[in-house]
Order: C-alpha cells, then structure tokens, then sequence
C-alpha cells in the first residue's frame, strides 16, 4: 500500500499549528507499519537553510493553472526516514510567511493541480492521496475532473481529512475559471452557500472524509460546530469518520527532553519537582511546592475558551495558585492577560509568541493545564501535558472528550466539564486545586497521566484500515 500525504505545512520543514505535527507525524508512523508513506509539501522560503542543502532536485514541470502554465521545481528531501517532495515557485512562496495572502486561492490551486501532475514524473506511484485541510481540497475535485484518463492516476483514491473546519477555503465565484480552472458546467461541485467553498468541494469529490477525534466527527453534523457545512455533511454522513490523533512521543518525552531542566518519567518522577522550582525561578515566581502551578500554552483567541477565562481569572487566582500563559493572539485577550499580569504581581506571569523551547519546560514545570476550549477538533496540548504529568482541565468537546476523562470517581487523567459556562470552569478548576492539596493521591493521578499512550502507534492503525476500506 502507497500513501501520498499532501499537506500545506509539515514539520520539521514549514509549521504554523498543529498540522505541521500531524504531517510529520504520521507519515513516519506509517513506514514503521510498512505502508509506503510519502509527504509532499510547498517549497516556501521561510525553510530552514539547513534543511535546503540537503535537499535533492529531481526535475521541473510545467502546471496548468486555469488559463496559464506554471514552473514547478521538484525538490526531494529525508526527515525521520519519510521522503518529502516539495514543490518549488518563487512567485507563489517565496512570501515570508505561508498563509494570508492576497491570492491564497492560486497559490494553492497551483499546488493542488501541482500534486497531481507531480505523480505523473516521480518514480512513487501512490493508491491513496490523503488530502489535508482546505489548501489541498482542490485535488480530490481535480482528479475527478481532469485525471480520470491517466494511466498513473485513474485508479487513485482519496481521503480528505478536516483539521478545522472553521477555515474551509471560500472565495468568490467569479474565480472560478480564471483561477481555478473549473468549467461553469462544473460550478456545483465546489459552489455552497452563493460562493466557491473548497472544503465542500472535496467532502464532495474525496472518496472518503475524516477528521481528527470521533466526537468532532459528531460535533460538525451539528450547525453549532459545522460553520455552515453540516448539511453537506450530513447528506455525505456515510463517508465520513473520526480518528483521534497522537502526538510524536520521542519530540515530547520527558525522559530525555533537551529542552527541560531535568528529565524525568513516570517510573522516577523526581525530576519533576526540579522543574518546577527552575521554571519558578526562570519565571521570576516565589519557589514552592505548596501552591499548584497553573499553566496555559495556547492561542488568545475565543474559540480557546478564553472568554471563560476572562470573565473568571480573578475568582481562580484567588483560589491560591500561581499561573503562567504562553501564548498571542487577539489584542482583546492579550492586553487583558498583560492587565492580570499587573494585578497579580506575585503569581501570574503572561510571556507572548510562539516559544518552543519554554512551551516545553511549562509542561514539565506545571502541575495543571487548562484548557476550556468552546471547540477543539482534535487538540494536541492537553496529550502533550498528559506526557509531562501536567494534570488537564478541559471542557468535553472534540478530540478533548476523547483523551482526557474525569478523575473525580478515581479512575481519570484530568478533570473535565461540560457546559461552556465560566462558573462550571471555574469550579472545576477549584476541585482541582483541591486535588492538589492530596500529596499522595496527586502523584497516583500524575503516574497514571503520565502512562496513558497517546503514541501515533494506535491513530496509525486506524488510518491503515481506513485506507484499506478505502482500496475495496
């Protein structure tokens, strides 16, 4: 079995969320199983020099892209013994950043039309295209349209899987040939609610469709979830599944983390205890064990439960914690976490941006993680901080329902609550303070968080017999 995994962002090459984890990930997963996984990605400029030099060229093509022909350079490189091709145009990606231009819709029209004309010169003929996201959703629609007749691709089939279904790729009709290629006599297969919806186009065309936790599967059937897309799904209900992801155990491994200050594991948790006090310290707070350490590793936007928050940090700090956010986005949630940050001089600490190596001593450092978010598709932070024995609060929705189950009957990894109201967060995380005053029954929860499995091992098993479904 050959799998193709076409992807907008892939670690350790270009990475901007969670995506990134997956398609690094994932593939590596598995070639373990023997399935003959390959990644192929854009070649944007914003990759690491480092990782450029030791990259192959193989040739270029010429791409159709509606009206004209474009260049495409065909890189090849190695990351974590999975081949990548990644496809080069200055003009589409030399941009500085990956996302949120002017011409997003032709940037990845070009490199969805790009994957498939690809396919044809490289010497990896794949059975399934597995699709990410709304930026390669334009391939399961081209390849219905345009390959049928190809030797190489007329028998290939694709999963299309949904991340986050709140960016589905909409843009105005009046692209649709100029920029997309597509004929008017094929305008319904992407058009949805009076526009050209990507997403829609390949829940439409893909021969099958997931997403990344069952209960998100559920949830987007749902108009509260679906921004817009539960009919079409709800009409393509049959094709559709959830697998929850994992997350790469040997990146996040305390036992041999670069990145904290003393390693540790569920076996020998002394460790632990050294990273608290050192990220204490690092963060300027009063070292000691008797008061929990509250942690947030997230964007500041509301979908992340931040309005929660808002409306109840003042009752939680009184609750005799100390708290640190790592974290940026919305100036809204920023400046209200600076504002906290003053108010509470002592115990609060807010550091901004994306900051790899301090996001990983907070997961070791912290003994609680919140995270209350209003929808979460799959989520990777709240397995993340299970792996570092970091205790996750969480509300009962998408891939957080599926990993993370209270531990109030004595048997959980977390503590969770269902309502999206901030007295019901509030009071969950107080019976979690509480929980932390229990010396002994703390560190049972913590080893039992800590051994939870949430490797790739089981998510790739999964996918394997999907895509053997898939291949039927």
């Amino acid at each position: 079995m050959k799998v193709l995994f076409a992807t907008s962002e892939a670690y350790p090459f270009a990475m901007s969320g969670g995506l990134a984890d997956v398609s690094g990930a994932l593939p590596k997963a598995l070639r373990k199983r023997l399935v003959g996984a390959r990644v192929i990605m854009p070649m944007y400029d914003t990759i690491p020099q480092s990782l450029k030099e030791n990259m192959r060229f193989i040739t270029s093509i010429s791409v159709p892209v509606a009206w004209r022909r474009q260049y495409c350079g065909i890189f090849e490189a190695k990351a974590g013994n999975v081949i990548y091709y990644l496809l080069d145009n200055q003009y589409y990606f030399k941009r500085g950043s990956l996302y949120g231009h002017y011409d997003d819709a032709e940037r990845f029209a070009f490199f969805s039309r790009a994957v498939l004309e690809v396919i044809k010169v490289i010497d990896f003929a794949p059975d399934i295209i597995h699709c990410n996201d709304w930026q390669t959703a334009l391939i399961p629609v081209y390849l219905r349209l345009f390959y049928g007749g190809e030797e190489k691709l007329k028998n290939v089939k694709t999963l299309f899987t949904i991340h986050n279904i709140q960016y589905q790729g909409k843009f105005g009709k009046e692209i649709l040939e100029d920029v997309f290629g597509i004929p008017q006599s094929e305008q319904s297969l992407v058009e949805y609610e009076d526009c050209i919806n990507l997403m829609k186009g390949a829940i439409e065309c893909a021969h099958q469709v997931s997403t990344v936790s069952p209960s998100y599967a559920n949830e987007i059937l749902d108009p509260w979830y679906s921004h817009g897309l539960d009919s079409i799904l709800r009409e393509r209900s049959w094709k559709l599944t959830g697998i929850v992801n994992g997350i790469d155990t040997v990146v996040y491994n305390p036992a041999d983390d670069e990145h904290i200050f003393a390693p540790y594991s569920a076996e020998d948790m002394a460790g632990k205890k050294i990273n608290k006090q050192k990220l204490q310290e690092l963060l300027d707070l009063p070292v000691t064990d008797d008061v929990p350490l509250v942690a947030m590793v997230t964007r500041l936007v509301s979908h992340k439960g931040l309005d929660l928050v808002k409306a109840r940090l003042d009752a939680i700090m009184k609750f005799g914690v100390q708290m640190v956010v790592l974290g940026s986005g919305d100036y809204e949630y920023e400046s209200f976490m600076g504002e906290i940050a003053q108010r509470y001089p002592d115990n609060f600490r807010l550091r901004t941006g994306f900051i790899p190596d301090l996001a990983h001593k907070i997961y070791a450092g912290s003994d609680i993680f919140l995270m209350p978010s209003k929808s979460e598709p799959c989520g990777l932070s709240q397995m993340v901080a299970l792996r570092y024995g970091s205790i996750p609060i969480v509300r009962e929705t998408g891939g957080l329902k599926d990993t993370i189950t209270d531990s109030g009957a004595g048997d959980g990894n977390g503590f969770t609550f269902g309502d999206y109201n901030a007295d019901t967060m509030a009071h969950t995380v107080y019976r979690a303070v509480q929980g932390y005053g229990d010396k002994e029954g703390w560190q049972i929860l913590v080893k039992r968080a800590m051994e939870c499995d949430n490797s790739w091992g089981a998510s790739a098993n999964a996918y394997i017999r999907l895509y053997k479904q898939l291949l039927k």
